[in-house]
């Protein structure tokens, strides 16, 4: 059961969903000897709370996701499949390039990661929050329905869309991925239909080698992906520039009533997995800037779900810059 944690006596307009599960999962090469490791979560809440802005949002914990809730998004031999490699000691996912390495507590750190992501759905759509942010791990933008790859096994960001969808009647969201590398998981997911708008901004070429700006949906999707790759080295006026030129005005046809971000902060100047100089502030102006069209098309709501940042300290500092713009707007 979800218990708030009493840490503020104002009202926080803020939610913070905590992830405990991430500590669960840990890698054969220990956890401080691969890079998706859980310091990674130990970093972000201890600069939280050193800086004290954990006492300004409320706090959640998150609850496993059920496999009714997975099958959203994911096939169901794919999900037995992950369970399976996972409790029998698999030093690897077996599906994709194999480069995700698993341990028995994956499994459910990733129920957990896909449950803080609903969780804040659910606070957000009845009301009791207006953004939220999800400190969670393992990431999951690289996965689709039946492959996992690039530390990812379940979609939290697209599960969260269709639970939207599905639980609360939302019809059209629109999400937006600013971690380093393509999202190719989620755009699968939603390319060849219409409800869901996803953006990404990544660095190309990077892995996974996708997100070209000539793919922009298919069928009923057509126009409804929008690829912003561009080159290593780039920072806050490549990023943004390319955001304020193409997709706040595809948001203003799109006319979305919910916003998610896959919020990877290995975008970061600094991080050893990408070659981007994003710098904090530039993710604090980043989330000023969604907050604006929030505003403007969906009542504020937003949900941000922690993607990549392999460099702990740097993406504790990110995390706080990219918290600390949803508080200020408190």
């Amino acid at each position: 059961m979800n218990a708030t944690i009493p840490l503020t006596e104002e009202k926080s307009k803020t939610l913070l969903v905590c992830s405990e599960a991430s500590l669960r999962y840990e890698s054969r090469s220990g956890s401080l000897g691969h890079l998706e490791s859980s310091e990674r979560y130990r970093a972000v809440l201890r600069r939280l709370e050193e800086s004290g802005l954990i006492r300004h949002v409320q706090r959640l914990t998150e609850r496993p996701a059920t496999g009714e809730e997975l099958r959203f998004c994911h096939d169901e031999a794919y999900i037995g499949q992950v369970e399976r490699e996972c409790r029998t000691g698999a030093p690897v996912l077996s599906t994709g390039p194999r480069d995700t390495e698993i341990s028995p507590g994956s499994w459910f750190g990733a129920l957990g990661a896909v449950g803080a992501a609903l969780t804040a759905v659910d606070r957000i759509m009845a009301g009791k929050a207006v953004r939220a942010f999800c400190v969670s791990r393992p990431p999951g933008h690289h996965a689709n329905a039946r492959v996992g790859m690039g530390g990812c096994l379940f979609n939290s960001v697209a599960i969260a869309a269709r639970h939207a969808q599905r639980r609360h009647g939302v019809k059209k969201i629109a999400i937006l991925d600013w971690d380093v590398h393509h999202g190719n998981g989620t755009q699968d997911l939603f390319y060849e239909e219409g409800s869901v708008f996803f953006c990404d901004v990544h660095e190309s070429p990077l892995y996974p080698k996708t997100g070209e700006a000539s793919e922009t949906g298919a069928g009923a999707g057509v126009d409804t992906t929008l690829n912003l790759p561009l080159p290593a080295g780039s920072g806050r006026d490549e990023v943004l520039g390319a955001l304020e030129k193409h997709f706040i005005p595809a948001m203003e046809k799109f006319q979305p009533e919910l916003f998610l971000i896959s919020a990877g902060f290995d975008s970061r100047k600094g991080d050893p997995l990408g070659h981007f100089n994003l710098l904090d502030e530039d993710f604090a102006e980043l989330t000023r800037l969604m907050m604006k069209l929030a505003a403007v098309h969906c009542q504020g709501r937003i949900v941000s779900v922690m993607e990549g940042g392999y460099n702990p300290p740097g993406l504790a500092a990110a995390v706080e810059a990219h918290l600390g713009a949803y508080v200020d707007a408190n």
